[in-house]
């Protein structure tokens, strides 16, 4: 699997509707759903089920769970070597639990489904860098 590969498939996923705990390509997607969907693409079978949540189980519970998954099945990257493909994980707020996923797709854009909305690309500017929480990269990437 390649950086392109990656990206093509996120680019696929482009216009989905956002619906919470969904990740099936144009029908209904969150931002997790939406880097469900490109693993399964990409990867293959989902490494680990799922648990149900609810939109605000980050503030409620404080834990790092997204970001635990993450690093449970990829590899952690500086924030510094980002790469094209590369996942990203925001926080609102200083001190709060990740929850926010998006695909890198340019130096400078990424893919995101959020709520009320499509999946669509954002610039990853100022704001967003000054929320990105964690980068990780997918297992069996080759440049």
């Amino acid at each position: 699997m390649t950086d392109d590969d990656i990206v093509r498939e996120a680019l696929t996923w482009l216009g989905t509707p956002y619906r919470h705990q969904a990740s099936l390509k144009g029908v209904g997607c969150d931002c997790l759903g939406l880097v469900r969907g490109v693993w399964r693409a990409c990867i293959g079978p989902e490494p680990e089920t799922m648990p149900a949540y609810t939109p605000d189980w980050a503030e409620a519970n404080g834990f790092e769970l997204m970001a635990d998954a993450a690093g449970r099945h990829m590899t952690v990257v500086p924030a510094g070597d980002l790469r094209v493909g590369d996942v990203l994980l925001f926080r609102w707020k200083p001190g709060y639990p990740a929850k926010h996923a998006g695909i890198l797709i340019e130096g400078d854009r990424f893919i995101h489904a959020h709520e009320g909305a499509v999946v669509a690309l954002a610039p990853l500017d100022r704001w967003w860098r000054g929320k990105l929480a964690g980068v990780y990269r997918w297992p069996g990437r080759i440049p």
